[in-house]
């Protein structure tokens, strides 16, 4: 699968929308992600709306290239599932297989990291006014990429253990 070896953390964009079509196969791929006994505990906001990503981008420090982008995710758990210690995982993921299609359907995106960090758990609550059952994980900026970058080859033999 050449998208595991080609994605890049993307965080410049045109000012191209990203069509509906996309945003539903992203969507799609990241509701395929294995979850702990199927518990499936994630739920996606997604806007294109600017004020939105504005508020978005004040969340965490890192969070700047959501200013520019022209779509954006808000990764999210539901607080009632059946193996809540596990839905930071399932959502990672779901997470990474979204990268994934964005990546394979030539756009671009980066995983904006806010949970465990409870300031900005609560700044991305605020800004979108998200209900109390569900408990934000991460943002993703998306859109067409304004370059083309390389990915490094982080493979590292020294990290790799063989048992008997």
């Amino acid at each position: 699968m050449k998208e595991i070896f080609h994605r890049t953390s993307v965080r410049k964009y045109t000012d191209a929308p990203v069509a509906t079509e996309q945003i539903e196969q992203m969507l799609r791929a990241a509701m395929a992600a294995p979850s702990a006994c199927n518990q499936q505990p994630w739920e996606f906001y997604v806007t294109t709306h600017r004020e939105t990503l504005d508020a978005l981008s004040a969340c965490s420090p890192y969070a700047k290239m959501l200013r520019t982008a022209p779509l954006g995710f808000v990764v999210c758990s539901r607080t009632a599932c059946r193996i809540p210690p596990y839905a930071q995982i399932d959502c990672a993921a779901a997470t990474e297989n979204l990268l994934l299609m964005a990546d394979a359907l030539g756009l671009g995106a980066v995983w904006i990291g806010i949970a465990p960090q409870e300031e900005r758990m609560a700044a991305v609550r605020e800004a979108i006014n998200l209900p109390e059952h569900l408990t934000p994980f991460c943002l993703i900026a998306c859109g067409h990429p304004a370059a083309e970058q390389q990915q490094q080859d982080r493979y590292d033999p020294s990290r790799v253990h063989t048992l008997p």
